[in-house]
């Protein structure tokens, strides 16, 4: 026998008033079974009466603020599996797991098991100490398809490495810290989900925790729709706010991309440790969250909030690129998979790829159009967006901008220009000349005739960026490249 309770049914077996934003201050569960069996649930047992009868009561109590979905009992034949583990701020914090008393199952998980005492310590390094280390951690078996982070004591229905450590991490992110409305399960199933992320990160390797979150970013863009936050007419949507793809994918994405965007490491975490210790056994919302990264990064996060928490959608970045000597010219075209959010600010990483050994950099993001120009002392062969995959993001084309050549020449000076091109014919040509630019998306920007050696155009009005110059004398043309600075 087990209970699952989240979002919406405590109130179908003990009565609760069921409001995530009034958390008990304590509980005790006491349970009557046969002897047999043992009875798994929150905070410590305290104590297990022998009635007589071939009959046991387990009396559980805990002294920690607990939402009420989160109070769980589990029973059945179990064994218990007890270990000790030592996390940042605790002497000594004890591991508690009921398995099934079959001999081939404890066999079977003690490895991840006993690898939860590394996750524990783990997160106590990352998001502040364990917060209920004045009772315990433990799991309890049920035959659930997953498990569910009943505080202190987890159900589940097997082990593996990564429904255990995301479970645990609920500890902090869903049980400690706990949504104020399911519109922000977020702070829920986001960051639990994210502690996959770390935990491959510490314990596997950065390799392992990069194709993980590649997964979860191809099946973020699965879809082209659809917002973190949970809309208020959907609240009461059980697979709306439990949807893997927003709730828990592209909820870890976001934590994944704040994380780029603050590039500071140690910033980050000091930043989960404080929301951990300003929401202590409290509730929060997204917004908390934000309040909480603005305060202790000086940053302004309004539109990393408004595009990917609320937004919706994923951009697509197509790049044009050109070098001129000792500068590369590139220019950054977004495109985005839904009108709901048309632009996303942010910071991108772009590999800049030579013989001579490649180079990484970061530009910002403002327009769906941005021009970049980079000094750079080497030949550039190629660039590569998002090398490093920060970004919840997919690639279009990358064009290196090749001149294409016919049987008239002509010189641009200077170039770069600024506020005039001066046009120079190679060999005498007196024939009448179309003279038309083009912006790099191939968007008409001027047309002008003239029948002269020596041309000049007035580009005054023109945007920084690069552009494109067409000459043609009625038999041949020729297009070459400038930049406006």
């Amino acid at each position: 026998m087990w209970t699952l309770s989240e979002p919406f049914n405590g109130n179908q077996w003990w009565p609760c008033k069921q409001e995530l934003s009034d958390k008990a201050d304590s509980s005790w569960v006491f349970v009557t079974t046969d002897s047999t069996n043992k009875v798994g649930s929150n905070g410590i047992l305290t104590n297990v009466v022998n009635l007589g009868n071939g009959k046991a009561r387990y009396e559980w109590k805990s002294r920690n603020p607990i939402d009420c979905y989160l109070i769980s009992v589990a029973v059945a034949k179990y064994v218990d599996y007890t270990f000790y583990c030592h996390p940042v701020g605790v002497d000594s914090l004890m591991v508690q797991n009921y398995v099934y008393d079959n001999p081939a199952t404890l066999n079977n998980f003690k490895n991840i098991i006993d690898s939860t005492a590394q996750m524990i310590e783990l997160y106590s390094h990352l998001f502040g100490p364990y917060p209920f280390s004045n009772e315990k951690y433990g799991h309890s078996m049920a035959p659930l398809s997953g498990g569910m982070e009943h505080q202190t004591m987890t159900t589940l229905g097997y082990f593996d490495f990564m429904l255990t450590c995301h479970e645990l991490a609920h500890m902090w992110f869903g049980d400690n810290v706990t949504c104020k409305t399911w519109s922000d399960i977020w702070i829920n199933e986001g960051f639990a989900s994210y502690g996959e992320y770390l935990s491959l990160e510490y314990l596997h390797s950065l390799a392992a925790a990069n194709s993980n979150m590649l997964s979860v970013y191809n099946n973020v863009m699965s879809q082209t729709g659809g917002s973190v936050y949970v809309p208020l007419a959907d609240i009461t949507d059980e697979n709306r706010i439990f949807d893997s793809r927003l709730s828990y994918d592209k909820g870890s994405a976001i934590i994944h991309m704040l994380r780029f965007e603050l590039q500071d490491d140690t910033l980050f975490f000091n930043i989960l440790k404080t929301f951990q210790t300003q929401y202590n056994k409290s509730v929060s919302t997204g917004d908390d969250f934000k309040s909480v990264a603005e305060t202790l990064s000086g940053k302004d996060f309004t539109d990393f909030f408004n595009q990917w928490y609320y937004g919706e959608g994923y951009p697509t970045y197509k790049v044009t690129w050109t070098q001129a000597n000792d500068t590369l010219y590139f220019t950054s075209t977004q495109t985005t998979s839904s009108t709901v959010t048309p632009l996303f600010k942010m910071l991108m990483e772009y590999k800049l790829k030579s013989a001579s050994g490649d180079t990484l950099i970061r530009v910002y993001q403002t327009d769906n159009v941005n021009n970049y120009k980079i000094p750079i002392h080497k030949t550039i062969t190629g660039i590569v967006v998002d090398p490093n995959n920060w970004v919840l993001n997919k690639v279009g084309t990358i064009t290196n901008i090749n001149e294409f050549e016919n049987n008239i020449d002509f010189e641009i000076s200077p170039n770069p220009c600024t506020d005039k091109l001066n046009i120079n014919f190679s060999i005498p040509e007196k024939r009448n000349k179309t003279f038309v630019i083009t912006d790099i998306t191939g968007r008409l920007i001027k047309t002008l005739n003239g029948n002269s050696d020596k041309q000049e155009i007035n580009i005054e009005d023109l945007s920084k960026g690069i552009y494109f110059l067409k000459i043609s004398n009625g038999n041949s043309f020729i297009i070459k490249k400038f930049v406006k600075e």
